[in-house]
This record gives structure tokens, sequence and C-alpha cells, in this order.
């Protein structure tokens, strides 16, 4: 079939298309007439729109008496081929074939479905001011907000199609006088060695492209945010968008632009910079804070003044388990929670939220399981990586914080500072398309952006009187 193409015998043809798409049930073949001639107009009918044809293909048909038929549906876009494999895809596409007796080239005419849900603020990637508009499963439409927002000629999109039986349509939108066109060069030649013959979705793209796939850093980020998108987009880097997903790939991408908000952005400067000195905190917090926790009260409870120390021993006494038992335990409930009030509905969720809060944690308090003092740690180590505008970032953080965990119960102190110095020596050594992913403290370069790291410098500078 790989081979075949159309014949000048109608039936034959319309027999091969009908062989091509395996008989299927929902692919319609209709007979149309016009000046003298008859033809058969075969396409899926769960991807173009009935009216369209009706209207703009039937009737106009019908009433013209053109010879050629791309003149006649004009201003439709109408195509020609002769080949059975590229007249699949079109009908894959949304579009009509006209065929006609005694020509082997047949008429392709675009009659594609174009309804989209409505463009929202993805729930995901809320902020208080700015944009509250976010990705749909269009991959036009994603364009269009793009271009919206960056009026530029220099703007490029290149269309590329991965998977070997589904052929989804991706797109690369750059800016081409920005960014580093050997990285561009560079991602475009992975990605035509995608191996798979399905793509789902974003994630599969991230997953193929990522050079440390054992590292438990993002090394690519995931959005639905058209602002944060075209921020990176200006800044040089790359976005990748897929057909239907709402999500956009930008790469490549380093360790501080997940602690940046668009929020830092809407709001003065000074407020911006304490909201992301705050995040940063947060980082240590959250894979360190239990780890603390259990090297003080299994090795260094000198460190503690003597009423918070005989607080956190009284706490402690009753409690049967160690506490890496503890600390371990907690987790796996906060993620057990965590992830029912994901996959439930928002107002089931808010119950789960409330019966984990109030009645697992007062009874499991209670009854001895866990002391006080680790509620509050466990507490402030959730709280501090859900500060993470992405999602994907805190859950890495929760992770690294089992093997703190783990260093600080063997060696303590000692070993949370092994442990934290083992993971920014690897945070300076990761790399993306060549770029250092702790840049620009890991090789430290004070003139590639480091005033917009911890602190959000003011970019307008205003006239003085």
């Amino acid at each position: 079939m790989a081979n075949l193409t159309a014949s000048e015998n109608l039936t034959r043809n319309v027999a091969r298309i009908e062989a091509h798409f395996s008989h299927t049930g929902d692919l319609k073949v209709l007979p149309i007439h016009w000046n003298q001639s008859q033809g058969m107009l075969v396409y899926l009918e769960s991807l173009v729109k009935d009216e369209l044809i009706q209207f703009q293909i039937f009737d106009r048909v019908h009433e013209a008496d053109a010879e050629f038929v791309d003149t006649t549906v004009s201003p439709i876009e109408v195509v020609q081929s002769s080949d059975i494999v590229e007249i699949g895809k079109a009908l894959l596409e949304g579009y009509c074939a006209l065929l006609t007796e005694q020509d082997d080239s047949v008429q392709l005419i675009n009659a594609a479905q174009t309804q989209w849900r409505n463009i929202i603020e993805p729930k995901g990637e809320q902020v208080t001011l700015g944009p509250h508009d976010g990705f749909v499963e269009q991959l036009n439409v994603n364009i269009f907000q793009l271009r919206n927002r960056i009026r530029h000629p220099k703007l490029k999109v290149t269309f590329l199609s991965l998977g070997k039986l589904t052929k989804t349509k991706i797109a690369l939108v750059y800016m081409e006088n920005l960014a580093d066109l050997e990285v561009v060069a560079e991602c475009e030649r992975r990605l035509a060695e995608f191996p798979g013959e399905h793509l789902y979705s974003t994630g599969n793209i991230a997953e193929f492209l990522e050079e440390h796939p054992f590292s438990p850093f993002p090394q690519t980020m995931q959005t639905e945010r058209p602002d944060r998108c075209e921020s990176y987009i200006m800044d040089g880097k790359i976005a990748v968008l897929v057909e239907g997903n709402p999500t956009a790939l930008l790469l490549p991408i380093t360790f501080f632009a997940f602690y940046q908000s668009p929020d830092d952005y809407n709001n003065r400067w000074i407020i911006g910079t304490f909201n992301r000195i705050i995040r940063m905190i947060s980082f240590v917090f959250a894979i360190s804070l239990p780890a603390i926790y259990i090297a003080i009260v299994s090795f260094h409870s000198e460190v503690l003044p003597i009423g918070i120390l005989y607080s956190v021993k009284v706490a402690i006494t009753y409690v049967p388990f160690p506490p890496i038992m503890e600390a371990i335990t907690m987790q796996v409930i906060l993620e057990l929670l965590k992830e029912a009030a994901i996959r439930l509905h928002s107002s089931i969720a808010q119950t789960i939220g409330v019966v984990g809060g109030l009645v697992i944690g007062t009874a499991i308090v209670e009854t001895h399981l866990i002391s006080h003092t680790m509620i509050v740690v466990i507490g402030l180590t959730a709280i501090s990586s859900f500060v993470t505008p992405i999602n994907e970032f805190g859950t890495s953080l929760r992770v690294l914080g089992f093997t703190t965990i783990l260093a600080a119960t063997l060696f303590g102190f000692f070993g949370i500072s092994i442990m934290l110095m083992f993971i920014f020596i690897h945070l300076c050594k990761l790399e993306m398309f060549g770029m250092p992913y702790f840049s620009p403290f890991g090789p430290f370069r004070s003139k590639e952006g480091l005033g917009d790291t911890f602190v959000r410098y003011r970019k307008v500078k205003l006239p003085t009187c």
C-alpha cells in the first residue's frame, strides 16, 4: 500500500482508500455531480465539519459550471495528490478527497473541524496578578497565543512529526535572532531520532531529550502558561508544542528557573525579590528539615536550648518507633493524601484534606505513634515543597528528602553535610544541551543573568528629573 498511486479508475481508487483505512465505519463515500461530470467525495466524518461539506463543497460544486474544483470551492484550501498514503494522511487531518473518473489525481479539500475548549487559566499554575489564559489541546491555537504576544518576524516555527504510527505533529518555537541555532539544530536532530511508535504527551519528549535520566532534578520545564512560555522564548529558549497536549516544553532550562514565577514580574521588584528569596529558603527546608530534626534528637541534642529540648524529649518518650520511621511514615501518608486529593473530585478532595489533617493527624498523635514535633516538621517540609511554582520540581525535592533523612540517621549533621555536598556537586555537573544546569553559579558567571536569580532586579529605568 505504501507504493500505491491513484489510477484513472474511480472504483479502484475508492477501494484502495477503503482498504488503506481497513474499511473503518466512519469513512464516508458520497457521490457528487457537477458540470455533467461525476465523482466520489471521501472523508472521515469524525474529523470534518458537516456544515462546511454541505455549504462550501456540495452546494458550490452543484451550482458551478467550472471545470476545475480548485476554483469552484475557493477560498477553501485545495491540493492535489496521487499517492494513496499522502491521501490517507490528508484525510486524517480533516481533508476530503474528491475522486473523478478518468483522472489519476485526487483533489484534497480542507474541511477540518475547528472546535476547541475555552482558553482558561491552568489550575496548577495560577497567579494573583497577570494574564489568566492557558494553552489548549489545539496546536494552531497555542501558536496563535504566542504570536499574539510576540509580534515579531523573527519568531520562527518549525514543524515535525513524531511517532511511527501516530505521526503526531509538534512545533519548535523560538526567536531566530536570540536562540542558539546550534542548540536548535541539535534539538531537531534528536527529535528526528525519536524511536517510539506512539507519542502520547509532552512528557514523552521530555523523557527522550533529557541527558541524565537518573537525576532527580527535571532538566526541562513543562508549563501551560503562554506568558511564561513567551518570557523564556524571549530569553533565547526553545518551546516545544505538541498537537493534542496543552503543555509546552521549555529547554534548555536552569535550576533557578523553577523558582521564578510570573508574579515576580507583575509585582514591584522588592516584593518579587522577597517572594523569590522565600522560595529559595524553602528549597533547603524541603530537602533537609526532617533530616535536621532526626540528627538533633539522635546525635546532637545539645544544640537545643534546655526548654525546647525538654519539650522534644517529652514528645518522643512514648513513641515506640525511631525518628526515621516517624519521618518516612508521615512522608508516605502525605504523598497518599496528596495523590487522593488530586485524583478525586474537587468537592471530595476538600473532605480528604479535612480527614487527613484533623482526624488522622489527631488520632496518630493521641495513640503515640507519631510525636507532635514530627507532625510540625513534616508539615513545614510539605509546605516548603509546595512553594515551588512548578509542581514537578517540588516532587523531586520530596524524593531528595528521603536521602537526607537516611544520611542524618546514620551520621547526624555530618551525614547531612555530605549529602548536601553531593547534591550541589551534582547540580554543578548537570548540563542540558551544553548549558550548565546550575548557571550562573556553577560555573560562576557574573555577567550571565546573576541579577535575576535571587534578586528580581528592575529592568525598566525611569528618567531622572
